[in-house]
């Protein structure tokens, strides 16, 4: 079936005040470029990407049976079009159980779901000093147990703690697989992060957060990224990150891709739900452990979308961090960008941001009302 919307389009040359026509893939964008939308009309953008996710709609990615399809259709209510299911560090036979439920729906769709394009293993090639909300099963990283849990799911990314004995011989195995390595949960100084990257670790998992920050006698993984990264990933709910941190890192980091790392108290009310094998608390915004410590978000990509415009980042900036960005970081060159012969992965937003239509690869999402 052929779809029109009408709207201010963003591509990747200009705005067009016109019309998108799509089926499962974009199919034509007619229209004039213009330098900036009007104030009264509708912002038809790329769907959101989300490199990060544990959760969300009262499951967890971990709980495997089927909760990784209800994540996903949580997501995508909220304008994320793809996401990578996202994994805490566990007992290995957990993490299989969770790869099995995400390899499913890797192959398959479920209808209403935001497309799963992989796991992004957080962890368990963590520090243990570092592990912010993580259980401490974290473990030195081997090829035989990647191999295995590859081989039940596509592993796209992979957390890990370089500083580790090993690691930086695993990161240039990951990166001959094809996988892409990301420093994070990790303790090393600056010049083990900067070895880190130029043995082929490309990005950085929630920026400033579970990592050695930056000081100016001993930068860190912090002074690293800001130093040399094109990509690193940061949690935009004003929570996690000070908003001058992020327009710190904005500055310094040419493709910051924004992420959720939303557990499954995302698109819930508060109270306890499960994060792998620890019970967190929603609670006045945010997702804590019993200590206090944040235990990723209740985020969707929606209010990231909206936390960066009142930060001052204009329509076009905010989606280049929430889908371009994560789009070009996976090499999906078919997603995060509105062209003909994509996928039809949009979202569209009311001239107040609400968002009002959501299409995942072409199907019509029943999208979230803010109340």
């Amino acid at each position: 079936m052929t779809t029109q919307i009408a709207g201010c389009i963003l591509t990747p040359e200009s705005w067009v005040r016109g019309t998108l026509t799509f089926t499962n893939r974009i199919t034509e964008i007619e229209g004039y470029p213009t330098t900036e939308p009007g104030e009264d009309e509708p912002l038809v953008l790329p769907g959101f990407i989300d490199l990060h996710v544990h959760g969300g709609g009262g499951a967890d990615v971990m709980d495997a049976d089927g909760a990784v399809d209800t994540v996903a259709r949580l997501h995508a209510r909220h304008g994320t079009t793809s996401c990578l299911a996202t994994t805490m560090t566990a007992p290995r036979e957990d993490i299989e159980r969770a790869l099995l439920d995400v390899g499913r729906a890797v192959r398959e769709r479920p209808a209403g779901a935001a497309r799963v394009l992989g796991v992004h293993l957080e962890g368990p090639f963590l520090n243990s000093t570092r592990l912010g909300a993580q259980p401490d099963f974290s473990r030195t990283a081997t090829l035989v147990e990647l191999t295995a849990l590859q081989a039940l799911a596509p592993i796209r990314v992979v957390t890990l703690a370089p500083e580790r004995v090993g690691h930086l011989d695993f990161i240039r195995q990951l990166k001959n697989a094809g996988i892409v390595p990301q420093i994070g949960h990790s303790e090393a100084c600056y010049e083990e992060a900067v070895a880190a990257l130029t043995a082929g670790a490309r990005g950085f998992t929630h920026l400033f957060n579970a990592m050695s920050p930056l000081h100016h006698r001993q930068p860190g993984i912090v002074g690293a990224a800001l130093a040399h990264a094109e990509y690193a990933e940061i949690i935009p709910d004003l929570l996690h990150v000070h908003p001058g941190a992020i327009r710190a890192a904005r500055r310094a980091i040419p493709k910051l891709c924004g992420v959720t790392d939303a557990t499954a108290a995302a698109g819930m009310p508060d109270g306890s739900y499960r994060l792998g094998r620890q019970t967190v608390t929603r609670c006045l915004g945010g997702v804590r452990l019993a200590d206090g410590t944040l235990a990723g978000s209740a985020l969707t990509m929606d209010q990231a979308f909206r936390n960066f415009i009142s930060m001052g980042l204009t329509p076009h900036e905010a989606a280049c961090h929430l889908s371009m960005y994560p789009a070009d970081y996976l090499g999906e060159r078919d997603r995060g960008r509105l062209q003909p012969g994509v996928h039809a992965d949009i979202v569209v937003f009311s001239p107040d941001l609400r968002l009002i239509q959501c299409f995942v690869e072409g199907e019509a999402i029943d999208v979230a009302q803010i109340e």
